[in-house]
């Protein structure tokens, strides 16, 4: 059987966590925080999430030699 390929773009958006479960980076901290609230910019503060459910199995399919 061949050898799979990583999803590059998958890769830097997702990462495994010990116990198998996916775990993404959450949104809207990158730029353009000047004209944030305070509030939108401590809901992101926490940056580790993990992704939903529904999700995960196609993500899973993405990153083949996570865990």
């Amino acid at each position: 059987m061949p050898k799979l390929k990583t999803n590059k773009a998958a890769a830097k958006r997702y990462s495994y966590t010990a116990t198998g479960k996916v775990k993404r980076t959450k949104s809207n901290r990158r730029h353009l925080l000047a004209n944030k609230t305070s509030r939108q910019k401590k809901s992101g503060r926490i940056q580790d999430a993990y992704a939903d459910k529904t999700c995960e199995k196609g993500i899973k399919k993405l990153l083949p030699y996570g865990n």
